[in-house]
């Protein structure tokens, strides 16, 4: 563990465990006809490369545990019947740098769970230290399973369409052996903690520029390496303690009707081709983005689009996939969709967006047959690409006026975006 992070669990209270009870959103590259991701006849315009940051070694973490009793197996939604664990890691960064200004309020946000990214390898090394606590929870006597969440992203030559975000891998340089590498060690840790179910999303942006944004050169080149990868991940992952959603964009982005088959097309051949995994359980959608889940008046940057809000885009979804011949279900992000409708000027401005919220707190009560949950996936301040236009990463999105600015590089905590997505929270924090 690094130093960082090291400190980061020092400085954290006691990781946090509540009932799963909630909501939505994170970040996505969307856009409309004329945006920047638009139809699968009319791409996006191809952004700046950004350098690869060196590959971390991959090594297998070492593992101190209570024994193991059980397994977590699953059926129907895998949301049901346990809590969520709100992870000590962001628990650590809202107190050290949200609380000291906000007062103690802004502690509650740290009590919703929301999922750990584990977006580097090194992040792996967390994912272990976060599986002890929510065994020991669980052994001690919970009354719900605690279940851990968790974001699988780290393909190489990630997020081939924009510059903020760019991963520790390149394929140029061993990338896809070093992310099976990264998958095995995943896939160890879920079978040494087969008594704790894991409820995971799957690449956030990669296969969605596989339908779209194949006129980027990063995206055209890496196109054999993601879909060799994800296949590896989805196979090797297929436990009977684990659910995985595969990232599937948002309403902005896949749910124009252009793109709307294409992706079904492409999310029911992987399903298939994987030899229909019992633990794919379907997709999950409107990560790290801002959309409703449902909104009576589409905001004019949606465009025209009929599929305005993440509702009417997974219910149009869902009977493509059926007929591809999956039977897929669907988590939605709620995390930034709070305040409706948003500052965005344009529907595929993600990075930083002014004018949002926090939103709806995670729950499998959805009312929906389709929709296992509402989640928290983007982690509510950790910003999403810095502003700083002589940085390596620096995407232009991260510069417009409608990014709240000065902003850290992507991953870091925002501190003035948590205080908008607090202020703005849609039910308040109180």
């Amino acid at each position: 563990m690094s130093a960082k992070k090291f400190l980061l669990t020092i400085l954290s209270s006691a990781v946090l465990a509540i009932p799963f009870d909630g909501v939505v959103n994170e970040r996505a590259i969307s856009t409309t006809t004329p945006s920047k991701v638009t139809m699968a006849s009319s791409i996006a315009s191809a952004t700046s490369s950004a350098a690869v940051i060196k590959s971390a070694t991959v090594e297998a973490p070492t593992i101190t545990a209570p024994a193991v009793s059980g397994t977590a197996s699953w059926s129907g939604n895998p949301f049901s019947g346990i809590n969520m664990w709100a992870n000590s890691y962001y628990a650590s960064e809202v107190s050290a740098s949200a609380v000291p200004s906000l007062g103690a309020g802004a502690a509650a946000v740290a009590e919703v769970p929301g999922f750990m990214w584990l977006d580097t390898r090194d992040k792996v090394d967390l994912m272990a230290d976060t599986l002890v606590d929510i065994r020991a929870a669980n052994q001690a006597g919970a009354d719900t399973p605690n279940a851990g969440i968790f974001v699988v992203y780290d393909l190489p030559d990630r997020d081939c369409a924009a510059a903020a975000s760019n991963g520790e891998y390149s394929i140029a340089d061993g990338g896809v052996d070093k992310y099976k590498a990264y998958i095995d060690a995943i896939a160890d840790l879920a079978k040494t903690y087969s008594d704790i179910r894991l409820l995971l999303v799957i690449e956030p942006d990669s296969l969605a520029n596989m339908i779209t944004n194949l006129n980027v050169a990063k995206c055209s080149s890496a196109q054999s390496a993601y879909m060799e990868c994800t296949q590896y991940a989805i196979k090797n992952l297929n436990l009977p303690n684990v659910a995985m959603y595969l990232d599937a964009g948002h309403a902005g982005w896949l749910g124009w009707p252009a793109n709307l088959q294409p992706a079904a097309t492409l999310y029911a051949q992987l399903y298939n081709d994987t030899g229909s995994p019992a633990a794919l359980r379907g997709l999950a959608t409107n990560v790290a983005n801002y959309n409703a889940w449902e909104i009576a008046t589409c905001p004019s940057y949606t465009q025209g689009n009929a599929n305005c809000d993440e509702s009417k885009y997974v219910n149009a979804m869902a009977p493509l996939l059926t007929a591809g011949g999956w039977d897929a279900h669907f988590i939605t992000d709620t995390s930034r969709s709070g305040m409706q409708p948003t500052g965005q000027q344009q529907w595929g401005d993600w990075c930083n967006a002014i004018g949002t919220g926090f939103g709806a707190r995670p729950t499998a009560d959805t009312g929906s047959d389709v929709l296992d949950a509402f989640v928290w996936v983007k982690p509510g301040g950790e910003c999403d690409g810095t502003s700083n236009t002589t940085a390596t990463r620096y995407d232009f999105h991260c510069g417009q006026a409608d990014a709240l600015q000065p902003a850290p590089e992507a991953g870091s905590f925002f501190e003035a975006y948590f205080e908008q997505l607090y202020k703005n929270a849609n039910p308040p924090f109180s």
